[in-house]
């Protein structure tokens, strides 16, 4: 949904309603979950520190989140989703792609569903989402962003090429402040731009990437809309108040945050055989660090391999903010399906 966080809040309190709104708290560490349309007007963002969100808007109210309620709207918006199509691949809770092609009901028009579906949202949820409609996730993902709030936007399969020519580098999906930089370097500014460089040199400079760039550039986007996708790891994080410069300090904080992940794991009865350790220092550089094996990981082994994994003399010098723990590599994965997509629906945060 829009400002999917904020947004139910609003919705809740209704002191909230037209008022600058932060989700998040107030601690030194603390950076914006979600904010408001109305607080986004002073400039403030997600993921912006919540210590600048209050030096941009004082008036800013600042919320703690409460992720048990927007799990349980999302689960409401996914069934409606569900009410259309089983093709349905939520990306997060608050943003999903949908494949239309065969839908269960409703109208024969992909279109004419995305307004229907915006209705049925608005109308049980109380909540506003934006839609962007198109013949590919890329294209249906890009014209999601277009029409921000209560939004929608088509893009035809003969409009395309002509639409991705004269759009800003920086708004294609998978194109980072990083990227998008090292293109301006190259000349590139708008898709056209992009689009007359050849395969082979994309890929020189971009790697990989290159290849994605080379095709979406010409609105060709083959991934098909995953109705159920396996998750590939499991983890937890915890960032800390203050940085942990002693060791033996943060090995009881690690063996903490291996806990919370261990029973996550055992939840999901998986076999995992990679394990990787993520640190971020107080300077926020960060580091993983991973170790494979041939056969599932043991709890003793593997808090003994991440306890190995650790960095000694970085911690003592750069002192830790973050530290993180993954288990990936599970021994069974299940299939995907290979279906068409057709539409995506946007509720991400911006």
């Amino acid at each position: 949904m829009d400002s999917f966080f904020a947004s139910v809040e609003q919705r809740d309190f209704p002191e909230y309603k037209g008022k600058p709104l932060a989700v998040g708290h107030r601690g030194p560490r603390s950076v914006v979950a979600a904010a408001s349309y109305e607080a986004r007007k002073y400039g403030v963002y997600s993921a912006m520190p919540m210590s600048v969100a209050l030096r941009k808007c004082p008036d800013l109210i600042v919320t703690p989140h409460r992720f048990d309620v927007y799990r349980e709207v999302s689960g409401n918006i996914q069934n409606i989703f569900h009410e259309y199509t089983d093709l349905v691949e939520p990306l997060s809770l608050d943003e999903a792609y949908l494949d239309v092609t065969q839908a269960k009901k409703g109208p024969a028009s992909a279109s004419l569903i995305a307004m229907e579906i915006k209705k049925e949202i608005q109308k049980r949820e109380g909540l506003i989402a934006s839609a962007g409609v198109s013949y590919n996730k890329f294209l249906a993902k890009i014209a999601s962003d277009m029409d921000k709030p209560d939004g929608f936007y088509l893009i035809k399969p003969a409009d395309a090429e002509r639409f991705l020519e004269d759009l800003d580098i920086e708004l294609f999906f998978g194109v980072g402040e990083k990227t998008a930089l090292k293109m301006h370097g190259m000349d590139i500014h708008k898709g056209r731009d992009l689009k007359a460089y050849p395969r082979e040199d994309l890929i020189r400079y971009f790697g990989k990437a290159g290849n994605y760039f080379y095709d979406v550039v010409r609105g060709i986007d083959d991934r098909p809309v995953v109705s159920f996708r396996e998750r590939k790891s499991i983890g937890a994080e915890r960032t800390y108040d203050s940085d942990l410069y002693e060791v033996n300090l943060v090995k009881e904080r690690l063996t903490e945050v291996i806990d919370i992940m261990w029973k996550r794991y055992e939840a999901k009865k998986k076999q995992a055989k990679t394990l990787t350790l993520k640190i971020r220092f107080s300077d926020f550089s960060t580091i993983t660090r991973s170790n494979t094996q041939k056969q599932a990981f043991t709890y003793e082994e593997m808090l003994n391999t991440m306890m190995n994994l650790l960095p000694l003399k970085e911690i003592e010098e750069q002192g830790v903010r973050l530290l993180g723990a993954t288990m990936s590599n599970f021994q069974i994965e299940s299939q995907k399906s290979t279906e068409q997509i057709e539409i995506d629906f946007d509720s991400r945060e911006d």
